[in-house]
């Protein structure tokens, strides 16, 4: 399907946080395959310039930003480049997220207020600062990253849950608010994403780790782990002009572990 003509991205720009990684790097790469200008913006600058090359050196057109999504005049300044160099952003990808572990009692308020300014006032600064630009060209697509985890819960993982549900909340309000400007919003809800950063995380817990991550796949109705690239195939769907009757509605990526 990604090599089909309405999946192509020519003459857009998408701006995608946590870049540098993952996801985020996944579709940076895949968006610049089908002809998109990619801000490849993380919070690790020397990942945002590895991908960032590495497009260039496939024949893409990319620029990076080193910053945080809590920053807004860093978030200003990043969108505004992004203006100045390749004629203004037409694709958001709110991507950038952390997900530490902590139980409810154990928990700080440091450590709730981090995941929540991330994962939640992330995707409500960067979406602030692209839509005048949307709303002046009268088009464009948010696509906001969530987590299966809001459909199905899990242990230690409150701060981290409420924060993806609350995008998944945001998603719909901002749907209705800019729907009149032709601006899709769609959240996406990823399951267990084989990453590099999961594998370290996994790693450093030994044999829970892997137990934990083998009881994911029991639940899920395929057999197996996801791969950064698929989810990185549903935004594609979703900035593309197959997805143009969507909006204000959530895609479900997981291989079958909640099914609604």
């Amino acid at each position: 399907m990604v090599n089909q003509p309405l999946c192509r991205l020519d003459g857009k720009t998408a701006f995608i946080t946590g870049a540098g990684a993952g996801i985020g790097e996944a579709t940076a790469r895949l968006f610049a395959q089908q002809g998109a200008s990619i801000v490849v913006f993380d919070r690790d600058g020397s990942g945002a310039e590895s991908v960032t090359a590495a497009i260039r050196a496939s024949g893409g057109r990319a620029l990076s930003a080193a910053g945080d999504v809590r920053d807004s005049e860093v978030v200003k300044t990043a969108v505004n480049r992004a203006g100045a160099e390749f004629g203004g952003v037409h694709i958001l990808v709110n991507n950038a997220g952390v997900y530490p572990r902590s139980s409810l009692m154990e928990m700080t308020d440091e450590q709730w207020n981090e995941v929540l300014d991330i994962n939640l006032k992330g995707v409500f600064l960067c979406s602030r600062a692209v839509a005048p630009q949307m709303i002046q060209r009268r088009e464009g697509k948010i696509i906001n990253i969530s987590s299966v985890n809001i459909h199905v819960g899990a242990p230690n993982f409150s701060h981290y849950i409420a924060s993806k549900g609350g995008v998944v909340g945001f998603t719909r309000a901002l749907a209705r608010e800019l729907g009149d400007y032709n601006i899709h919003v769609n959240a996406v809800t990823p399951g267990a994403v084989q990453t590099e950063a999961e594998k370290r995380l996994v790693a450093a817990q030994g044999k829970a780790g892997d137990e934990a991550v083998a009881a994911i796949v029991a639940r899920q109705c395929l057999k197996r782990r996801i791969q950064p690239a698929e989810i990185a195939a549903v935004c594609l769907f979703l900035a593309s002009d197959l997805s143009d009757s969507m909006t204000g509605q959530t895609l479900n990526a997981d291989c079958g572990n909640a099914l609604y």
